[in-house]
């Protein structure tokens, strides 16, 4: 036993520094896996454009471009329906006051209500002579002559020491600095995309050329089994996620919301979060419901719409698209967005699912380490 923790001491403590490494350096890390999951992504329509006679850089200069533009014409939708919805802010911001107002004389009303039920009004009664004082004794009438005080001691003076608070500044240089450094890592993904792209065959010949015999052929079937991996769940919640905005979109137009092409979109891919999809997708309808309707039935109508919607996508639809294709079994799942969302925030529940499918197709195809690809299987 002792020989088997002597073992195993050198391995755990690998596995904490990396571990430590991956949350200093997630931004970093965040990048880098965002750029390679694209570049798995764009890969089919970079191959699909060298069949027409281009050269691999043209053709992934020509993907990526189209890709940057499909992106920025979304974004100008968005930014098209986001800047009207912050011209009603006000609108919206009346109605939340009414309805706060009107849930505070509501509670009000239930408070008083449950007090005459629950306190008898004898006891109320009984309550309030206990409160009146009481007469006060004729020999307690007479004045009596005060006792002089003794002298006080002075009083001591404490001196309190208040710890520095940070300024307004401190504040804002703090969120400019956290912004500043996401932009810029995030402006380094076209280009690792690109490059990603333009020297895919440079690349993994150089990274097989890393193995020698067998090893070589488990490294090549691991590196297609991530590709493969990568492109089936992306491109498999893609779809399903532009099913559900569509749909969504159509759904909130026929209840007469306002914003239904930004408020579908944004509702049927947040539905598509793992575990917390189903209230994050109901939120934004009900946000934008609050200058249209006053009643609470039309609400509850409009997050049980949305609810159907979102069960029957998963259950039906996820299974066929996405599910057939990742093999992960619901522990390892809960596990692996736990873990990742941990060191990486909200980022880390979106790659959480891809990385770890990833390490089970390099297990499946790594001899010696099938087991473990069983283990994170279904």
């Amino acid at each position: 036993m002792h020989e088997r923790i002597k073992t195993a001491a050198p391995s755990l403590m690998t596995l904490a520094a990396l571990i430590a490494l991956l949350y200093v350096g997630r931004l970093f890390f965040i990048t880098l896996v965002t750029a390679v999951i694209l570049g798995f992504m764009l890969e089919p329509l970079v191959g699909l454009a060298m069949r027409l006679r281009m050269p691999r850089g043209l053709a992934s200069f020509v993907v990526c471009s189209l890709a940057l533009l499909g992106l920025y014409l979304a974004g100008l939708g968005a930014y098209t329906q986001a800047s009207d919805l912050v011209d009603d802010l006000p609108a919206y911001s009346d109605r939340i006051n009414e309805m706060i107002d009107r849930a505070s004389l509501e509670l009000e009303e239930m408070e008083k209500a449950a007090l005459r039920v629950l306190v008898p009004k004898r006891i109320q009664e009984r309550q309030k002579q206990a409160q009146q004082p009481a007469p006060a004794p004729v020999e307690a009438r007479r004045p009596k002559s005060r006792p002089v005080a003794p002298p006080q001691p002075p009083p001591v003076q404490e001196v309190r020491i208040q710890a520095e608070r940070p300024s307004l500044m401190d504040y804002i240089y703090a969120y400019v600095s956290r912004v500043y450094s996401a932009l810029l890592m995030a402006s380094f993904v076209p280009f690792l995309v690109y490059f990603m792209l333009s020297w895919r065959d440079h690349i993994r010949r150089a990274y097989l050329h890393l193995f020698h015999g067998e090893e070589r052929v488990m490294a090549g079937r691991a590196w297609e089994g991530i590709a493969s991996m990568v492109r089936a769940y992306v491109f498999g919640n893609f779809i399903l996620g532009i099913l559900l905005a569509g749909v969504s979109a159509l759904l909130f137009w026929l209840f007469r919301l306002p914003y239904p092409l930004l408020i579908g979109p944004i509702s049927g891919f947040l539905s598509l979060v793992p575990y917390i999809g189903l209230p994050l997708s109901i939120l934004p309808p009900l946000f934008a419901a609050l200058p249209v309707y006053t009643s609470l039935t039309m609400y509850l109508v409009i997050g049980t719409a949305v609810a159907f919607l979102h069960l029957l996508a998963l259950n039906l639809l996820y299974p066929k698209l996405v599910g057939s294709r990742v093999h992960l079994n619901p522990l390892v799942v809960t596990v692996a967005l736990m873990f990742w969302g941990v060191l990486w925030g909200g980022v880390g529940l979106v790659l959480a699912i891809p990385i770890t499918a990833g390490i089970k197709a390099v297990c499946d195809n790594v001899a010696g380490l099938e087991a473990y690809g069983r283990l994170l299987g279904d």
